[in-house]
C-alpha cells in the first residue's frame, strides 16, 4: 500500500477523511475477494456433484427404459467429465498458487518493516 495512493491532498500524510476512504477501499477489496472465493467454491462443488451424479443419471435412464437417452448421455460423458475435472483442477491449482504468492508477499513485507 502506498501512501500517495490515498493522500488525496498531497500533504504527505493520510488525514481522517483520507483514512476513511482508504479503509472503505480495503473493505471493498476484501468483500470482492470473499465473493470471488465463494463463487469459485460453489462452481467447484457444482462440477464435482455433477461428476458424481452423472453415472446415477445414466443408470436411472436405463432403469426407466430411456435407453436412447442413456446412450446420448453416455456419449457426452467423456467431454463433460473432462470439462468438469478441468474446472475442479483449476480451482485447486489457482488456490495453491494464490496461497504461495500470498505467503511469499507477506514475508517480503515483514522483511521490509524489520529494517
Amino acid at each position: 500500500m502506498e501512501v500517495s495512493e490515498y493522500d488525496l491532498n498531497g500533504n504527505g500524510r493520510i488525514d481522517p477523511d483520507e483514512r476513511k476512504i482508504m479503509m472503505e477501499d480495503r473493505r471493498r477489496k476484501m468483500e470482492d475477494a470473499d465473493s470471488k472465493r465463494d463463487t469459485q467454491r460453489r462452481l467447484t462443488v457444482a462440477c464435482t456433484a455433477g461428476m458424481l451424479l452423472y453415472p446415477v443419471v445414466i443408470v436411472f435412464a436405463v432403469w426407466t427404459g430411456l435407453d436412447r437417452a442413456a446412450e446420448l448421455i453416455t456419449d457426452i460423458a467423456s467431454v463433460y467429465v473432462i470439462g468438469a475435472s478441468g474446472v475442479v483442477a483449476a480451482y485447486f491449482g489457482f488456490n495453491a498458487m494464490e496461497s504461495k504468492i500470498t505467503s511469499s508477499t507477506s514475508k517480503v513485507e515483514y522483511r521490509e518493516y524489520d529494517k
